[in-house]
């Protein structure tokens, strides 16, 4: 960490002026050189034109102030490093406010409720369509532990069509849906993977059933009008990550509009985080297109703010579509072990040419079959390029039946594994549902990934269907201490982890997943000055109150982006 010392400055020369300093009597500096006991200390953050330029104890911030200076003292409440999001789909989440029935669990406990829930709002259809979100894993969570039938669909409407998104890998239409989606008794899929190989589950007669898998993104679902993005976006922004302290997201992207919608935000100064976009191939664009985004993109906002960071592909699809691939059998199919969707030639071509753009390759293999084919491609492409970002295995982490093996191959490859904790809630419970006693083995080893050295990050992976809480670091870190899942169960109670190391998972971890930890991740002179106020000390809460930690301030760069109203239970700023 990077203290100054104003005791000990040379006299001949004087500290800069700071634009603003915060002072804090607990400050989390949660970096590499102060952990355990010295992790928290009363000390102040200056900053200037958007970058720290002194931290240290309390009492030698005067030397940073001057006539023109914030100081701003908090008092007994927290100062950390703000945030980082590594892996969001920030418009998808965004879009899902608009335009959609909430239909999840436990809002709706089951069938019955989420046909009423439907009923309800017929009345709020959008060019004809009804769109439900439900959660990951829908059909476990309901009570009848099963999806709503085509037919039960029907009944709520036959002239409107209606899909219910079960977390974005699964989807039930009704018959009039399905109509106007072409999909019939003689429909063929895609043979390519857009979220994972397209799936039309069919009945014993050959009819669709009404459950399509790993298709969302080729059904004429509904768009948001182009007049209503912008503001969707920058609301989706404010609510699901701001608010909550994220100052940096890995967002996958979604449309071409979406990215000039950001782009046109930040320009404006709407947008109070940092985006790093993933373009996701073929979802978005080609890979060629991808590659070449400057001569397309139009991008004019400052490079700090948003940049195309990397390219998305999906090797497999999701375990509720029992699409991820694996070793063993699902035991819901029988045979089933899901597919690999992407070829090792097609996984070391977009190794090469994001290497040539300067992009970062990041692949989603959710099963322990798909990362390890998708190293072993990686190894025969001959591995990263010297001074290219290392490629990113999204997922990798959160399933890990043989972790001697599968790591070895995460090792062989170079890769960076991205596990999400905030699965341990939302679909722990469900691995040995669909893959029996196989599937409770390796469930988020956290604690392992750690002691061997792995520097594993956390990240919401925000989408329709994600629980509520999805986007509020505190639940993620709580996921990581707690581990109870969505049906009250402790997970393998041995790979907890401690605070400190929850907390650098969401903060300097992820800032170097994204290469960029000398820029933000922690408070340290020459880094951003992105900076979040708490209400209370997470290392005085137990852990079930980590999920009340509130966020009363953001600064992004220096600039505050959100403050927490009196009225909504925050501190009124005291400026001095």
């Amino acid at each position: 960490m990077s203290l100054v010392d104003s005791s000990q400055a040379d006299p001949s020369t004087s500290p800069p002026i700071a634009d603003l300093v915060v002072l804090s009597d607990r400050v989390l500096w949660l970096t590499d050189e102060l952990s355990g006991d010295t992790a928290v200390s009363p000390g102040f953050v200056a900053a200037r034109a958007g970058d720290i330029i002194a931290t240290g104890p309390r009492e030698q911030a005067a030397p940073y102030v001057g006539a023109t200076t914030t100081v701003h003292d908090v008092g007994e409440r927290p100062v950390m490093a703000g945030f980082v999001d590594v892996h969001a789909h920030m418009e998808v989440a965004a879009r899902t406010l608009y335009q959609t029935v909430d239909c999840r669990a436990p809002r709706c406990a089951s069938v019955a409720d989420v046909l009423g829930t439907l009923r309800a709002n017929l009345g709020n259809a959008v060019d004809g369509w009804l769109v439900g979100q439900g959660n990951l894993f829908f059909d476990q969570k309901l009570a009848e532990r099963r999806l709503p039938t085509r037919a039960e669909l029907d009944s709520v409407s036959l002239d409107v069509a209606i899909a219910i998104r079960a977390g974005g890998h699964v989807t039930v239409l009704n018959s009039r849906a399905l109509a106007l989606a072409g999909i019939d008794r003689d429909y063929r899929e895609v043979n390519y993977s857009v979220t994972g190989l397209p799936t039309v589950v069919r009945g014993s007669d050959g009819e669709p059933t009404g459950v399509v898998k790993e298709m969302d993104n080729l059904l004429p679902l509904p768009k948001l009008p182009d007049d209503e993005l912008g503001p969707a976006i920058a609301r989706g922004v404010r609510e699901l990550f701001t608010r909550y302290g994220v100052t940096t997201i890995g967002e996958i992207s979604e449309t071409v509009a979406g990215l000039r919608e950001m782009d046109r935000l930040h320009a404006a100064g709407e947008l109070g985080a940092r985006l790093r976009v993933y373009l996701w191939v073929p979802g978005t664009v080609s890979l060629g297109e991808a590659c070449g985004h400057a001569e397309w993109s139009g991008i004019t906002a400052d490079e700090d703010l948003l940049r195309v960071h990397g390219v998305k592909m999906f090797a497999d699809g999701g375990y509720s579509a029992a699409s991820a691939a694996v070793k063993q059998p699902y035991v819901t199919d029988g045979h089933s072990c899901g597919e690999v969707a992407l070829r090792p030639d097609q996984i070391g071509e977009a190794l090469r040419r994001t290497a040539d753009a300067g992009l970062q390759l990041a692949v989603h293999a959710n099963g322990d079959r798909a990362q390890e084919e998708v190293c072993a491609a990686i190894v025969a492409a001959g591995g990263p390029r010297s001074g290219a970002p290392l490629p990113r295995i999204e997922h990798a982490g959160n399933f890990l039946p043989e972790p001697e093996v599968t790591t070895q191959t995460w090792r062989d490859a170079g890769i960076i594994p991205v596990p999400q904790p905030v699965f341990l809630y939302t679909f722990g419970d469900f691995f040995p549902s669909y893959l029996g006693e196989y599937g409770r083995q390796g469930r988020f080893p956290l604690r392992d990934l750690l002691d061997a050295g792995w520097p594993i990050t956390g990240s919401s992976d925000v989408w329709i269907g994600s629980e509520e809480r999805a986007t509020n670091p505190f639940f993620s870190v709580w996921c990581c201490l707690a581990r109870q899942s969505f049906m009250g169960e402790v997970l393998d109670a041995d790979q907890r982890i401690t605070l400190t190391e929850a907390l650098r998972m969401h903060t300097i971890n992820a800032a170097r997943t994204l290469g960029e930890d000398h820029r933000y991740g922690s408070l340290e002179v020459g880094k951003k000055a992105d900076l979040v106020v708490l209400d209370r000390d997470p290392y005085g809460c137990a852990d079930d109150e980590l999920l009340d930690v509130r966020v009363d301030e953001v600064y992004l760069a220096g600039r505050l982006v959100h403050r927490r109203t009196a009225e909504a239970g925050g501190h009124p700023a005291h400026q001095g």
